[in-house]
Parts: C-alpha cells; structure tokens; sequence
C-alpha cells in the first residue's frame, strides 16, 4: 500500500471532521480534514512537474503548512526530506547535496529565522501558498468535491498508485550522535506498518485530543506526530516548537489536551513552568528518544492525575518498537513490550555471539517497520544489517521474563569491571539519582 494513499483515503473519509488546530496562526485557527486535502491536492498540482520520485526538501515546523507539504509531496510521487533546521550550514548543506536536494518547500518566517541556512534557488513558500488558496475558496472546495466523487480519477491525476510496499516514502536522516548523519530511507511498509504496531496498542482507541509540537525531521514527530496521528483521525494541536511552553501550556488548557508527546529534555519545562490547572486534562505523557529518570517519572504521575508511558525506538525502526501502555502493561523504568511483529534478540558486545534475553547484550530487533539500509551507503548497512534482516541497534539492553525491554546504555559506552559489561549509561542514572535525593534533602 502507499503511504500517500493512506492518508487521501483517511481524509476524504471524514471530511467535516477537525484535523487539527494550529497555535501558529493567530488564535489558533482549526482545518478541517477536507480542506487539508483539498489544499494538499492543489499543492501536488503545482509540483508535478518534478521528475517521479525525486528528494524534495521540506523546511517547516508542525502545523498546517508542514502537514499540507508532507502530503503534498507524497501526493505527488515524490519523496519529502524534512530537514533539521538546527544543525549548521555544512551539515546541511551536505545533506542536500547527499540526497541531491535541488528544491524546498518551506515558509517566509523561516527564511527570515535561518539566514544561514543553505538555501537553494528554488524553493517555494508554502504560507504564501495557503494565503492565496484562501482567498479562491471556491477552488479548493471544487478540489474536494472532485476527490470525493471521483477518487480514482484524482489519485491518477496525482500520481499516486495504489502500490508503493517497499518503495521508498521518506527519507530522513539521523541525528549524528553517533558521527555523521546518515540518510534513512523508509518504505510505505515501514511507515504503514508501524502505524499499524501503534493502532494496535489502542491507547488512541477513545480519540484523545493529542498536542503536536516535535520537529518533523524528527521520526517520532514526523511518523507518530503526523502520519500516525492522522491516518487514526485524533484531533489534534499543533505547536511550532516544543520549547515554547507559555504557548503550549496555553493550548493544553484551551484544548484540553489529553496526550502529550514528547522527550524529557522537552517535558521538564512543563513540570517547571505550569500554573495549577494547566496540566489537568493530560491522561498520558507518551515519551520517547531518551530515557527518563525515574524521580522525573514520578512527578509526573504524583503531581498529576495521569500516566507516563516511555517507549523506544530509532529513525531506522520508522521508529517505535516498544511502548508501556496503562496500568499491567506497564514496568517503571523499562521501555515497555515489544511491538506486534517485532522480534529480538541480543548479541555480546565483544564476540557477537546471540545470549540468553534475561542476561542481554547488543539488541537486534527484525520486523515489518525496520528500514532497508542507509541512503547509498552499502559500507553502514552491512555493518547494521544481516542477510536475515537482523537489525544491530548499538544500544545495550535485555529482555525481561515478563516480555518488557530494558535500555542499559550504548554499545560504544561501557567498561568492563570485574569481568562484567558495565554500561556508562546505568553509572549515569545511579549519579543522577544521588544528585537528585542530595538536591531533595537540601
């Protein structure tokens, strides 16, 4: 199935439903799920005339120009790169010329925001875009009504197939905490089928309203922020920035959000900054990229009426691969059960030979949402990948007897003391710790 289909059949299913309200625009301005495809429809129009399956770059926060750009692209038949903005000018610029990135879809507020950025001469304002779909309504209204009545007929206008499978969707590149990035490919398997693991969990089953602030460039906002939280139908609210917690704090209220995405590094500044009430409709805070500490765990849930659910996964996994869910499903400080279809095993750092689950070592991880090997880089992706589809994390962890996932640090990071493996990582946690009892008692 293609990822691009998924999302026009999703939106035209419900048309009059609300997608989301974006904090972007004054007062926070709602779109309907018919309009998001309507404008998306308009927008791949407009980018045909690019050869199929060429790297188009995407310089937007979330929000309705960064999703109408994501879907735009896909619509079209080619392949969105959500680019980090953050990182400096060389990194990108290597990035564009790595994924031969000659176009940008982006705002006039960005270009304003990173002069440094290494832009290319084509690129095109997706704000200015809108602005103008505004005032021709009725031509946006006639894109949707054309989808709704003849849906083949616009999907073949657009160039989407129905195929797709293992063709790749997105293409998104890793952080560089481990050195360079490197460029991710991931199929509309991938993607699809991680949306899937997710919708299997049903934790989104009642449709919670779900506040969407994390970067797209990002796996988990891109798959589980967008493409997931859309292809589910949940209402959601969109944020520029997870840093700005005024605004956000703002939207949980106004919204009454239920679900809050997001890293520990983002989420302290909730805990810190809020005013009593603020925080009261959150039910779950769904958090993931790093590992929490457990005295942070627990002021979320002692201070609030609510659950903190951690999971895990990479960019190279699409990216979820574990979650904790409410109540049982749940063992504070582990990264939950593995998703449906995913497998694992662990490998010791030093000889590579498999061991017991309980005892651990490397985890390796096969399934459906695992990608296919690095951007033209067959050198990376023979060192991560096997010929049985086994992928190498780096990350140390076990598996316990009850099936949850336990995250002891990296591979590339541990010393051995006494004969045993000991991961910097869990050293870290035991300092940060006593450091935090040591704070509590002054």
């Amino acid at each position: 199935m293609h990822l691009g289909k998924k999302i026009f059949e999703s939106l035209r299913t419900n048309p009059f439903r609300l997608l989301l309200t974006d904090y972007a625009l004054p007062k926070g301005k709602g779109f309907r799920r018919g309009i998001v495809l309507g404008l998306s429809l308009l927008l791949a129009k407009e980018l045909g005339n690019h050869k199929k399956g060429t790297c188009i770059g995407v310089v937007l926060p979330p929000g309705i120009a960064g999703f109408v750009a994501n879907f735009a692209v896909l619509f079209s038949g080619h392949v969105p790169v959500n680019l980090n903005f953050t990182q400096g000018y060389n990194m990108n610029r290597e990035i564009l010329e790595d994924a031969s990135i000659s176009f940008i879809l982006t705002a006039s507020g960005m270009l304003k925001k990173l002069p440094d950025f290494p832009w290319p001469e084509q690129k095109m304002m997706v704000d200015e875009f809108l602005l103008k779909q505004s005032r021709r309504p009725a031509v946006v209204l006639l894109t949707l009504f054309k989808a709704l009545l003849f849906p083949n007929r616009t999907l073949s206008d657009c160039r989407i197939c129905s195929s797709g499978g293992d063709e790749q969707s997105v293409l998104l590149y890793t952080s560089g905490s481990s050195g360079k990035p490197k460029g991710v490919p991931l199929s509309h398997r991938n993607i699809l089928a991680n949306c899937n693991q997710l919708y299997d969990l049903e934790l989104f089953k009642n449709q919670p309203k779900v506040l969407v602030n994390l970067p797209l460039f990002h796996s988990f906002g891109l798959t589980v922020g967008m493409f997931f939280s859309t292809l589910r139908g949940l209402p959601l609210a969109t944020a520029p920035s997870p840093l700005d917690h005024k605004l956000n704090l703002r939207i949980i209220a106004e919204q009454k959000v239920q679900i809050l995405l997001g890293t520990p590094t983002f989420l302290r500044g909730y805990l810190k900054k809020s005013k009593e009430g603020q925080l009261n409709s959150i039910r779950y805070v769904v958090a993931g990229a790093e590992k929490s500490p457990q005295s942070f765990r627990q002021r979320w849930e002692n201070e609030l009426s609510c659950e903190y659910l951690e999971g895990y996964g990479l960019t190279e996994t699409s990216p979820a691969l574990s979650f904790n869910l409410p109540g049982p499903g749940k063992k504070s400080g582990s990264v939950g059960r593995l998703l449906k279809g995913v497998e694992c095993r662990t490998i010791d750092p030093e000889s590579g030979d498999i061991t017991p689950l309980a005892e651990g070592g490397i985890l390796c991880f096969r399934g459906p949402n695992i990608f296919a090997g690095y951007w033209q880089d067959a050198e990376h992706s023979n060192k991560v990948l096997d010929e049985n589809g086994w992928f190498k994390t780096g990350d140390l962890g076990r598996l316990d007897r009850d099936g949850f996932l336990w995250i002891e640090g990296r591979s590339s990071r541990f010393s051995k003391i006494g004969g045993e493996m000991v991961p910097h990582g869990r050293v870290e946690e035991e300092i940060i710790e006593l450091l935090e009892i040591c704070q509590t008692e002054d």
